[in-house]
């Protein structure tokens, strides 16, 4: 009987070698999860038993070390709860913590077995899980149709008239002046002045003399200052000219025809670029408040609600501010432009709603910030992998829009799973089926990208185990000699 008890005892500790030794072997493997041999002891209808036997090879499903600095297209479940849901070349469905994938010739995200990973279509979370592939078209362009301007018009810019104005009427000169010869009391006359200062009498003084020494003022017949100065008499004030502004109708190639002018690239249905100018003229406060008056152009033609007929433009878009510098006037204004292409590349009429919520005229430095929608066709330049699975595509028009989502599935018994090599298993009716989700929902963990999972190898607890392994072969191996021994003795008592 000895003998069975000893074969059974070194065949159960050469399995646990196997497993030790797969074990350190995989050590080095993404994704791999360990092995531990479990052994139950072998009774029949006898109180001695028969030995020993391997009841179980269990695998240890604890989270490796997450390892950053992977490939572009490597990802790696940041916890316990998940595994990747790939497919064969037959389309038979596996699993595997392995993230180590790249892009085959169809783009098709794959591991290096060919498995392609699956998930849900762009939009469609929930839906039945598809082979993910990688985008390979432009992403086409989208025309602008909304924007907003934030912008300060200086309270303190300088008004900008149409027409030329008088803005600060002229203001007759004035002298008291007392007679002495003949006698006449104190009387105040007024005068004017010329371009080139020659004063003018409004009601001249009688001829005479006025004042007294060392200044005194002599008159002529004709109101002519024949003697002494006026301008040193006491009260005197002099003669203020008008102040005209010439006038200045907008025109967009005329820089002091308007007062600030900010550019902004929109685009059409078919991703063409055009320049739209904004003008901004300071006009004088009305009974709304301060008015600023705003000019559109597109590509140096107006802009609708601007006109231009015959180098006339007109139709401003009407600003008004209140005294604290917010804006009073309706905060939306619609642009259009009926052929932003011209006739020989036609595109669909452009049309914008620009919301200028927050613009203010406030005592400072002019500022203008415009962000308009829209965008040009672009070519695919890259993936981003977001934590929830998002398979974000990146385009060379600076744009981004989520092409899929990784599904991850998780099991009620992880143990029931069969492991088919290749980093991989299936289910079974042991494992139950499984349970589906995206990444950080539904318990499942979330994903890293460019990172992997290391095996949950631990090397030197491996090593311990070998060594163990190795004492218990010994051991049952001397056990086998020993009962040889007692049968040779057996064998000689005759």
């Amino acid at each position: 009987m000895g003998f069975g008890q000893g074969l059974s005892g070194l065949n159960a500790a050469s399995q646990n070698l196997d497993v030790i030794g797969n074990n350190i072997a995989n050590s080095g493997t993404v994704g791999f999860k360990s092995s531990t041999a479990s052994f139950a002891d072998v009774y029949a209808s006898s109180r001695v038993g028969l030995g020993v036997k391997v009841a179980a090879i269990s695998q240890r499903f604890a989270v490796g070390t997450v390892q950053g600095g992977g490939g572009e297209y490597d990802i790696a479940i940041d916890g316990a709860k998940g595994m990747f849901r790939v497919t064969d070349q037959s389309g038979a469905v596996m699993y595997t913590r392995n993230g180590e994938f790249l892009v085959d010739k169809n783009n098709f995200i794959v591991n290096a077995q060919g498995y392609r990973m699956t998930g849900y279509p762009a939009g469609a979370i929930g839906a039945n899980p598809t082979e993910l592939q990688l985008p390979t078209a432009n992403v086409a362009p989208q025309a602008t149709a909304t924007g907003t301007t934030v912008a300060n018009l200086d309270a303190n810019a300088k008004v900008i008239y149409t027409t030329d104005t008088i803005t600060s009427p002229a203001v007759n000169g004035s002298v008291t002046l007392t007679g002495t010869t003949p006698p006449s009391p104190a009387t105040q006359y007024t005068f004017t002045r010329s371009a080139i200062g020659t004063l003018t009498w409004v009601t001249p003084p009688p001829a005479g003399t006025y004042g007294a020494a060392p200044n005194l003022i002599t008159v002529d017949g004709t109101g002519a200052v024949t003697g002494g100065d006026l301008t040193q008499v006491a009260g005197y004030q002099d003669y203020t000219a008008a102040v005209t502004e010439i006038g200045r109708p907008f025109d967009p190639t005329v820089s002091n025809s308007y007062t600030n002018a900010s550019p902004m690239t929109v685009f059409d249905s078919l991703g063409n670029s055009h320049q739209v100018m904004q003008y901004f003229v300071k006009r004088p406060a009305d009974a709304s408040g301060s008015v600023y008056d705003v000019y559109y152009t597109m590509d140096g033609k107006a802009m609708a609600p601007t006109t231009e007929l015959g180098g006339t433009w007109g139709n401003p878009q009407k600003f008004t501010f209140n005294n604290a510098g917010a804006l009073t006037s309706a905060p939306v204004v619609t642009l259009s432009f009926a052929q932003p292409g011209g006739a020989t590349t036609p595109a669909d009429p452009l049309s914008i709603a620009m919301n200028y919520t927050g613009t203010t005229q406030y005592g400072g430095n002019y500022k203008l910030v415009a962000k308009p929608d829209g965008y040009t066709s672009g070519e695919f330049s890259g993936i981003n992998i977001g934590g929830d699975g998002s398979l974000v595509a990146s385009y060379t028009n600076g744009e981004t829009q989520i092409v899929g989502t990784i599904v991850l599935a998780d099991f009620s018994n992880l143990q029931g799973l069969q492991p088919v090599g290749n980093n991989a298993w299936i289910e079974t009716a042991a494992s139950g089926q499984p349970i589906l989700g995206q990444p950080g929902t539904n318990g499942l963990s979330k994903v890293v990208g460019q990172a992997t999972e290391a095996s949950n190898v631990d090397m030197s607890k491996e090593l311990v185990n070998m060594i163990i392994a190795q004492r218990t072969y010994q051991a049952n191996s001397q056990t086998i000699k020993t009962q040889d021994e007692i049968m040779q003795v057996l064998m000689n008592l005759k």
